[in-house]
């Protein structure tokens, strides 16, 4: 498919996926010291399309033999100085560069997350836009943020300066693969720091790919690394490197938490988390417009087939209104099937690996035996593929494992609520606090609900809103990071202090 024709149809995208795959245009092998190799023992790992079960190819899996190289590439290239003492204006030109790189094959990157992990390509081509826009807004920073002159007398100038940190691992998801990607590459780049990036085993294709382009934009040689393999080996290795002076991660609490006792056994190194989610959307009665509440409602749990961290997951409606409104949520949810991942119209993909498919069907199960109420969905599509519908349980209990366990799938748990004050304490009755979503028309309740929601966002008559100027992230067990606008560019350097006399 060229570049003036781009994909529109379900076989226009089809027909693409075929010239990608059968040409052996994918990308398998590590990215290390601006060439691309395979792993130091030579292993491999399938990765393999979800929707129809076929093996897409087999990837460099890296170990810490690999990790050991990588970071004594990335320590060389941020002590020589190409990237992390050129100026600001420089680096900002080659992460453009990359960016316009991006744009140009945004339907191959979309693509290869499409066949990786099983969303639908319209779902992928979002992503992408979110990834281009990340990569401009924080290059388009880098040149814009200031040191500080403290106030001292005449004798003295105080200088803050801001400086890279040296080495990042990045250790990203699966769920947005290069969405997830940019989020935590393109601030660290951009801050001037040496970036080593270890992308899921379940989704390492676009990763690699971005390496390539990174090269073509013009990214000095070990500036940028791209290591696939396992969490347990690879992604190991970096977080107890003693050559990493920071560790970025997106994925589970129970790992985050291990990278915590890593970062502590090594060399201190900095960790920013972002981590689970179980996020509580409150509709009260005074809502306007039912229906679109509901259909927004269904989205913010089914988009992405539910494995979303900030996933709608627990829905609390005022009990004056829940019967008429779950039945609008259970009508919208019908109408959001999952399909063939290539084709536009799907809403829904295939769940990531048998793993997450065979655990979400579990939770649903569970949800049945502790005695909540199935309203919609709740078994497994016929046929290739791994593909769970919507599922909605009502008369959902709060000790249930379906209202407390993040599923990462597209299970929606619905709770009844009669006061105010019972719906907030409902919301916060959680180890987790990445999002929540409030619909009320009553602006002093808006203020009011809104600050005592504990959590790292609140999206108010709308879910998941925001653009780059946003930060992103959580509290409590989410984590502590945030990831997007100018305060993850802060995140990635250091602050020094400079004391000097004048007086002679």
């Amino acid at each position: 498919m060229s570049r003036s024709h781009p994909p529109k149809t379900h076989a226009d995208w089809q027909a693409l996926a075929a010239s990608l795959t059968d040409e052996k245009g994918l990308e398998t092998r590590a990215f290390v010291d601006d060439a691309f190799v395979e792993a130091a023992s030579g292993e491999t790992f399938a990765t393999t399309n979800p929707a129809t079960g076929e093996t897409l190819a087999h990837v460099a899996s890296c170990d810490a033999a690999d990790a050991e190289i990588a970071v004594g590439h990335a320590r060389a290239a941020f002590d020589g100085g190409a990237w992390s003492r050129l100026a600001p204006g420089r680096r900002k030109k080659v992460l453009l560069r990359l960016a316009d790189l991006m744009e140009a094959h945004k339907h191959e990157l979309a693509l290869l997350d499409t066949l990786d992990m099983g969303k639908p390509v319209g779902s992928s081509l979002g992503d992408m836009a979110g990834a281009i826009a990340c990569f401009r807004y924080q290059a388009e920073c880098i040149d814009k943020l200031y040191g500080e002159v403290a106030p001292t007398g005449e004798e003295t100038l105080a200088l803050v300066l801001r400086e890279p940190l040296g080495v990042v691992a990045s250790i990203v998801p699966w769920n947005f693969p290069l969405m997830m990607t940019a989020w935590k590459v393109a601030p660290a780049l951009a801050a001037g720091n040496s970036v080593i990036l270890k992308p899921s085993e379940k989704s390492p294709l676009s990763a690699l790919r971005l390496a390539g382009l990174a090269r073509e934009a013009g990214l000095p040689r070990g500036v940028f690394q791209v290591l696939p393999g396992f969490g347990h080996t690879v992604g190991k290795a970096l977080a107890l490197s003693m050559g990493v002076d920071c560790l970025a991660f997106t994925g589970s609490t129970a790992v985050g938490k291990q990278l915590m006792q890593y970062a502590g056994e090594s060399n201190l190194k900095r960790l920013y988390l972002e981590c689970g989610g179980k996020s509580p959307n409150l509709v009260f009665a005074d809502c306007r417009d039912l229906d679109r509440v509901a259909k927004h409602a269904a989205e913010a749990i089914f988009h992405n087939q539910g494995e979303v961290c900030i996933a709608g997951s627990r829905l609390l409606v005022e009990n004056t209104i829940r019967e008429a409104f779950i039945d609008k949520v259970v009508a919208a949810a019908e109408t959001m099937q999952p399909g063939d991942p290539l084709d536009p119209a799907s809403f829904m993909g295939a769940m990531v690996d048998e793993t997450q498919y065979r655990r979400v069907l579990d939770f649903i199960r569970q949800g049945q035996e502790e005695g909540a109420r199935l309203r919609v969905g709740g078994e497994a599509l016929e046929g290739p593929g791994l593909f769970i519908p919507p599922t909605v349980f009502d008369g959902v209990m709060p000790e249930m494992t379906i209202a407390r366990e993040e599923i990462f799938g597209p299970v929606l748990s619905v709770f009844g609520f009669d006061r105010e004050e019972e719906a907030v304490a409902m919301a916060n009755d959680s180890p987790y606090g990445l999002a929540a979503g409030l619909w009320s028309q009553d602006i002093d309740r808006i203020m009011r609900v809104t600050r005592r929601l504990h959590s790292g966002q609140v999206f108010v008559n709308n879910w998941a809103g925001g653009d780059q100027t946003m930060p992103f992230g959580g509290v409590k067990q989410s984590g502590n990071g945030r990831d997007k606008s100018h305060h993850s560019l802060e995140e990635y350097s250091e602050l020094k202090s400079v004391w000097m006399s004048l007086a002679t």
